[in-house]
């Protein structure tokens, strides 16, 4: 009764754009994902990541759902097999003597039963069959899922990992920058003290100095919320988390060219999505199912006796037989209505499994372009920090001499200062660029 599965046809290209050279895609979305995270060669994040593995409630989570799926569907499985029971029935009665058609006695005896029943639908037109065949999609679906639940939280812990380590770097930035300024302003308040120098100047150093040190203080802020960030992430309490400061050089994933064809296929939503359209497909069979007759086996047996002899030939009694059961002829249109509504579930489950495979590809561009971009970007940005710290020691140097004003130190450290933070921020996001590539393309290429 089920339609034959057909997934929708989406056209996959040959290679991605911002890339070339990568070949076409084949299914691996069984394939293990790898610890790809241990390529930064942290001690701190694999520990993180290790942590979230085993107490995470977002992934305790998907697990249970995951379990309760696979539950559904050993009780769906179970119609594929008869239900067999027994019973047994010991007591005294006492009949009316008014009773229908008796001779106005009212006779009291024992009565022993013991016997067993079995029952099995004939599953002529495939109700059962699609019925299983469903819940059994429903729960590869769950795992990908609970594989998607655990692919998504080790990159955000990673990624918070990233933007933390930013931070840190940027904080040290900041105090080492307040130093500076410090030792510049004593500079200006020296001069002006021997008349060298104007009050504006003074005002000017202490300007710059301050807003470094209010800097710092919202960089903490910000460190402060992203801890508290990964501490949910992993399952702890904040309040009793705590990573130390660490200034690191930023690393970078490094990903094998031919790792995207490979891995797209391995991403855990899309073999959800396409497993949740079978299933849409196999309740359209339930639902055809039902303009049929159900046709069941029973068998029953056993002994019944009012007196010792319970287990004896003279004291048994079976029975056996089919079970047709009533053929509805009208139903004010709910079967036919069922059945409509079962196909709009299975074209929805289609657009959502051509929206997932878009957005897959759609992602890993982004992701591929935003690592070849920051790459690029990193380069002239780190050029211009270079030459802006170099303009800024020539100012200091030139005013220290008297041959320049303080503005022109003022706008030289400015201008540092925003350069080098400008260059850890890039540094951050082509870390960040590499996990969410990892994430995109459904883990790591394992060995």
């Amino acid at each position: 009764m089920a339609p034959a599965y057909r997934p929708p046809a989406i056209a996959t290209p040959a290679a991605y754009k911002e890339v070339p050279g990568w070949t076409a895609a084949t299914p691996l979305d069984a394939a293990p994902r790898g610890q790809w995270w241990t390529a930064f060669n942290d001690p701190v994040l694999d520990d993180l990541e290790t942590r979230a593995a085993a107490a995470s409630p977002t992934l305790a989570a998907a697990l249970a759902r995951y379990d309760a799926a696979r539950a559904a569907a050993r009780v769906d499985n179970a119609d594929l097999f008869p239900t067999i029971g027994v019973n047994a029935q010991a007591g005294r009665q006492r009949q009316s003597a008014n009773r229908p058609l008796t001779n106005g006695t009212a006779p009291t005896y024992d009565n022993y039963i013991v016997g067993g029943a079995l029952s099995y639908e004939i599953d002529l037109w495939g109700r059962v069959r699609n019925k299983v065949a469903a819940a059994r999609a429903d729960a590869a679906a769950s795992a990908g899922d609970l594989a998607s639940a655990q692919l998504s939280l080790q990159a955000a812990v990673a990624d918070a990992y990233a933007r933390l380590r930013g931070l840190d770097a940027e904080a040290d930035l900041l105090r080492r920058s307040v130093e500076a300024f410090n030792r510049a302003y004593e500079l200006t308040a020296t001069r002006h003290d021997g008349g060298l120098a104007s009050g504006v100047d003074v005002n000017r150093a202490r300007t710059v100095l301050s807003n470094a040190r209010a800097q710092i203080s919202a960089v903490a802020n910000q460190r402060a919320a992203t801890e508290h960030e990964i501490a949910a992430l992993i399952g702890a309490v904040a309040s009793d988390f705590a990573i130390a400061p660490r200034i690191q050089p930023p690393g970078t994933l490094a990903v094998p060219a031919a790792a995207p064809s490979a891995l797209l296929q391995r991403r855990p939503d899309i073999a959800a999505a396409e497993r949740r359209m079978y299933a849409a497909n196999a309740r359209i069979g339930v639902a055809r199912a039902a303009f049929f007759p159900t046709l069941s086996l029973g068998l029953s047996g056993g002994w019944q006796t009012t007196g010792p002899s319970l287990l004896s030939t003279p004291s048994a009694f079976w029975g056996l037989g089919p079970l047709v059961s009533a053929l509805t002829l009208f139903d004010g249109g709910r079967r036919r209505a069922e059945v409509g509504l079962s196909r709009a579930q299975y074209d929805e489950a289609a657009a959502d499994y051509r929206d997932t495979v878009l957005g897959a590809f759609r992602q890993v561009e982004d992701a591929l372009a935003a690592g070849r971009y920051l790459a690029t970007q990193a380069v002239e940005q780190r050029d211009a920090a270079t030459a802006a710290q170099r303009t800024s020691d020539l100012a200091l140097t030139r005013y220290h001499d008297g041959a320049a004003d303080y503005l022109e130190v003022v706008t030289a450290q400015t201008e540092a200062l925003d350069s080098e933070r400008a260059l850890i921020a890039v540094e951050t996001s082509r870390m960040r660029a590499g996990i969410a590539l990892v994430k995109a393309l459904g883990g790591a290429p394992t060995a």
